[in-house]
This record gives C-alpha cells, structure tokens and sequence, in this order.
C-alpha cells in the first residue's frame, strides 16, 4: 500500500485496555497520521488476557461516543466482527491497527494477548493488522510519546510491504524515551519462561478466592528475538504466521500413520 493509498484508507482502531485506555488515544493519533478516515471500535472494559475469545453465549452492546468511535461490551475479537461485519459493512476498512498496549506482547505472552486478537481477526478478515505494545516497568509512568513518535512510520513502511493474508505484524516500543531509541528492528517470536503462581486470598465472609499472579521469566538469549530487541532499546517489529502447523512433526506423523 503506497502512502498515497494509505491516506484514503479507511482504518479501525481498538485494543484490548478498553475504550478509557490512553493507548488508544495514543494509537489514534498514530492512525490520526496515516489517514483521515479512522474509526474507533474497541472494548467497553478492559479486556487483557482475553486472547482471541469471542462472545457467543450472550449478547455484545454497542455504545455511540461519537461519530466515529463506539465502545463494545465484549472482546477485542467482537470489536474487529462488529465494525467489519456490521458498522462499516458498505465500506470495509483497509487497515486494522490494535493497540497500544500498556505493556509489551513479546515471546509466548502474544497467545493471551487481546492486543494480537484484534489485529488477528484483522487478518483473518482479510485486513492487513498491525498490532501495537508500549513496554514500560511499573510504577514508572508509561512513555506513550515514544509509540506516538515511531508509530506512523513504522506502519507505513510496513504496509509497503506485501505480506501475505494469514499474516499480522507485531510491534513493540522499547521502554526509553523516543529520543533513546536505537532504531528498528524485525525480529523472531522468542521464547521466554513463565513466573506464574496461583495467590489465595479471603475475602471478608472467610470464602477463599484467588488470583493469577502472572509475571514473566527469563528469556531465552535470541540476537534475532523480540524479547531481546526490546530490553536493547530497538523498537520490535514481528511477523506472525497464524498457521500453527508444526510441519516437521506433521511430515513424522502422517509417515507413522501411513505404516498402517
């Protein structure tokens, strides 16, 4: 997609922190850049964690903010199939961009991430997605500034490229100022280890109730990995392939079923 293309393009814009978040301010500025046709669709609540769920045990609620911005009661994945499939069915956006996180989407985590699911279902419907994440380290305040900064133009020359339809591009924004950057660079999923513990608590009737104390761990050394572009102060930009086949287990398996 040219810049020219780019700036007639109509873009949606949601995230999974929910329509209060100042990543989505952040982000629609971002898109604010790109093109002058950009819809906002996002989550009524916060929704972290909510991977590629979708709602189908009860009904979504839309509500108006303004012309071009509404807040769903539901998923990430509900915001993308209600503006594709429902609000701007007569126009379909070109572009879907899902973000900015509060908090980086590296390694394994994109799997829990409702950041990717937005751009996910992006891709899915045929929309070429970028998904956004700020790294920040608590209780430091978040450097939106250096999204905002890098953001429009990593995008743009992103969508330059063409890329296959089952792909989505992950970006991740270092936690320096945008002054600091080292610069920009594509990288592998890498792999990191889990820090998760379950936390019981009680409540003031005496019931036990608990919470998932989710931190991540090391990660494995990868010069070409997202995990470490990040902690060196690059901004991370990441293909996403959502074939998960592992195909080298396939070829060992289909020829010991085929002994049969």
């Amino acid at each position: 997609m040219t810049p020219t293309e780019l700036a007639k393009a109509r873009i949606l814009v949601t995230n999974d922190d929910g329509i209060h978040a100042p990543g989505l301010d952040a982000l629609a500025e971002i898109a604010g850049e790109l093109s002058s046709d950009v819809w906002i669709v996002a989550p009524e609540f916060n929704q972290s964690g909510a991977g590629h769920s979708l709602s189908i045990n009860h009904p979504i609620r839309a509500r108006q903010v303004n012309e071009t911005k509404f807040a769903v009661e539901g998923t990430p994945t509900d915001c993308v199939l209600f503006a594709v499939k429902h609000l701007l069915k007569d126009r379909k956006p070109a572009v879907v961009l899902s973000g900015v996180n509060r908090g980086t989407n590296l390694a394994d985590d994109v799997t829990y991430s409702g950041t990717i699911a937005g751009a996910m279902e992006g891709c899915l419907l045929g929309i070429p997605s970028i998904a956004f994440s700020q790294a920040f380290a608590h209780p430091h305040p978040v450097k939106w500034g250096t999204a905002t900064h890098y953001g429009a133009d990593v995008a743009r020359r992103a969508l330059a490229t063409d890329w296959p339809r089952n792909v989505l591009v992950n970006v991740n924004f270092p936690d320096v100022v945008a002054a600091s950057v080292k610069g920009i660079k594509v990288t592998r999923q890498g792999m990191r280890a889990f820090g998760s513990s379950i936390v019981e608590r009680i409540d003031p009737r005496g019931t036990a109730y608990y919470w998932n104390a989710y931190s991540p761990g090391e990660h494995e050394v990868d010069e070409d990995g997202d995990v470490s572009a990040i902690r060196a102060g690059y901004v991370s930009v990441t293909p996403l392939h959502l074939d998960l086949t592992h195909e080298a287990t396939r070829r060992k398996l289909a020829a010991q079923f085929d002994q049969a």
